[in-house]
């Protein structure tokens, strides 16, 4: 039986007068069981969206997915409520360039008078490398060190899927079986980790949506949302559309570095985080993420073999540089702009324009 989610706690997405994505289902039992057509669903979505829903049902793996997604949206829900000091106790600044709690105050107030926050905690016990040992783990609360097992197995689950679509993405692309997989592996240094993210109740305000234009750093991430808010720009019209959440099925997103593992066949697409739309737009929003990225020591450039020497080779020079250093300068803003499909990293004002 499939574990019972908490969507109908809240209010209904609106399903009249709101543009949502053309987002494929993928069957997760289905790419277990080497399904040829919905692996060839999976592939194609990766390739021209580059975002797809996972669907959990008649997945043994699926369930499990679920049902800890759903206690961890409980458990980020009690992070977010310690105190402001017990969170800033964990901060980036004190422990760590990405891995820390992080708010940035918005110019609205709540009925305390107090600031509200938009917040996020990439909690250093939830990074993969303290889950299996690879480095000595970051301080972290209490309450995420009572919630250990918890975190260990939603860890060890997401790894299991994204494992298993990698092996997926090898058969397609016509590389070696391990290709993908070799430069992922769990017992190397990455940047693997879980995010508690949540978004204070706030007005829609164009600047701010476009500021928040980005594609992910990394390989695959997995997104639980239980409110609207994602926002996905659709190919070639570069309009704006909301991506629904569904019970039962995840969000699933393709990274940077897929997109130069393999010279842009697949594709890395540019979203943004939004208010949710009426009538959810008065609720404090969460959502539950998983990223993965290579090893550190994996340098991110185009990989050898099958489909990917068919791909053109571009006259303009990339910088070429490993994992790590990728996604520190990108985090940290030093490479700024977005990583998009065809044009490689620009500026958002040439995103805006539609280089897609």
């Amino acid at each position: 039986m499939a574990p019972t989610t908490s969507h109908q706690r809240y209010p209904p997405f609106p399903d009249a007068d709101v543009e949502t994505a053309p987002l494929v289902s993928v069957s997760l039992r289905k790419l277990e069981d080497s399904n040829g057509p919905e692996s060839q669903a999976f592939f194609d979505a990766s390739r021209n969206l580059g975002f797809f829903y996972l669907n959990t049902e008649g997945s043994k793996l699926g369930d499990a997915l679920v049902s800890e997604a759903e206690q961890l949206h409980e458990l980020e829900k009690q992070f977010f409520k310690l105190s402001n000091g017990e969170k800033e106790e964990v901060a980036r600044e004190k422990l760590d360039p990405f891995f820390g709690y992080r708010h940035g105050d918005i110019d609205l107030k709540d009925d305390n008078g107090t600031k509200r926050r938009n917040e996020s905690y990439n909690s250093p016990k939830m990074r993969k490398d303290d889950f299996v040992g690879n480095c000595k783990a970051l301080p972290h609360p209490q309450l995420i060190k009572d919630n250990w097992p918890l975190l260990q197995s939603y860890t060890g689950h997401c790894r299991e899927a994204i494992d298993l679509m990698l092996t997926h993405y090898e058969v397609h692309l016509q590389l070696p079986i391990g290709t993908l997989a070799n430069l992922h592996r769990i017992g190397e240094r990455s940047g693997d980790h879980v995010r508690f993210n949540q978004s204070a109740v706030q007005p829609f305000t164009e600047g701010a949506a476009r500021q928040g234009e980005h594609t992910d750093f990394g390989t695959l991430t997995i997104l639980a949302n239980w409110l609207g808010g994602l926002q996905i720009r659709l190919p070639g019209t570069g309009q704006w559309t909301y991506v629904k959440p569904v019970p039962g099925l995840l969000v699933v997103n393709l990274g940077d570095a897929l997109v130069k593992f393999t010279a842009g066949l697949l594709r890395s697409n540019v979203h943004r985080v939004v208010p949710p739309p009426s009538p959810q737009d008065g609720l404090t929003r969460n959502s539950l993420v998983y990223f993965s990225r290579p090893e550190d020591t994996v340098i991110l450039r185009r990989l050898k073999g099958g489909l990917i020497d068919q791909q053109p080779y571009s006259n303009e020079p990339e910088p070429e540089m490993t994992s790590q250093e990728w996604i520190q300068r990108r985090s940290l803003g030093d490479l700024k702009g977005v990583y998009t499909h065809s044009g490689g990293l620009e500026s958002r004002m040439q995103s805006v324009a539609g280089r897609v």
